[in-house]
């Protein structure tokens, strides 16, 4: 079958999971691409329409084993008629659990077809020079995996005659999802006198828990702990403090430390 585009939507905080959705693009090689980044609050008060002849590719990280709760309008929103869609995960090292599941199920819901599927990492949200967890991955074998990924996915749209003659995709999960929605609610981060308030961290803040006025005013009921204004900060004045999420970023590190033999590699599904 053939199709007139492709339609990315992603949601990445920090940037590993839009980095993996634009190199499974590049392997399907098609000239009319639209990225959608749903990162940004606003952004998320769109509608995304995709007819039967686009190919929707639909991104999101791994929160607590789940779909990030805060997507779920959002997801539930699309609009699709008989649209082949690929669902994408991106988790840091330790495992998607039912996520990749749960979205396919989500976008099934939308009137989409899923064509394929798959669970990629990339470093995650805890991750620092101290507590190093999945760092600088996505890397070249993952981007590889993933153009890889999108060309035998532009084979497979080649093969089919439509969208209705692909068999049912088949995902490890189970039901029910299990994992944690509700996110914790913490003040985890430390900010140093380098912070000169430009207001990068406000900007980058997905959930706008940053006070953009006063930088140092943090709203730990909307934070969602994703670390963007950590990452992203010009001056690195922001790091993470003593807390559960520090507890939670050793325990990771060490985990992974234990594992770097054997590293996690991207899974996809056809």
């Amino acid at each position: 079958m053939d199709i007139e585009g492709i339609k990315l939507v992603c949601f990445s905080p920090t940037g590993t999971t839009k980095t993996v959705c634009q190199a499974i693009a590049r392997g399907i090689d098609h000239s009319v691409v639209e990225l959608v980044d749903i990162t940004r609050p606003n952004a998320r008060d769109q509608f995304i329409h995709v007819s039967k002849n686009e190919l929707l590719i639909v991104a999101v990280p791994v929160y607590m084993g789940r779909v990030p709760g805060l997507l779920h309008e959002f997801l539930h929103g699309i609009k699709g008629i008989n649209t082949p869609v690929v669902p994408v995960v991106v988790y840091g090292h330790r495992t998607y659990d039912n996520a990749l599941l749960e979205l396919s199920d989500i976008l099934k819901k939308t009137g989409c077809i899923p064509l394929g599927a798959g669970a990629f990492i990339g470093e995650h949200s805890f991750s620092s020079v101290d507590t190093p967890i999945a760092a600088a991955r996505p890397d070249a074998n993952d981007i590889e995996l993933a153009e890889e990924f999108g060309r035998k996915l532009k084979s497979k749209l080649e093969s089919l005659a439509s969208i209705d003659a692909a068999e049912n995709l088949t995902l490890p999960g189970s039901y029910p999802y299990g994992g944690v929605l509700d996110l914790w609610s913490v003040d985890f981060i430390d900010i140093s006198d380098a912070c000169r308030g430009q207001g990068v961290c406000a900007d980058v803040c997905p959930v706008g828990a940053i006070d953009p006025e006063d930088t140092r005013k943090i709203d730990k009921e909307k934070c969602i702990s994703c670390c963007a204004c950590i990452k992203k900060c010009p001056e690195k004045a922001r790091s993470i403090k003593a807390s559960k999420v520090k507890d939670a970023a050793l325990r990771l590190s060490t985990l992974i430390a234990c594992r770097q033999k054997e590293p996690k590699k991207p899974q996809y599904f056809l």
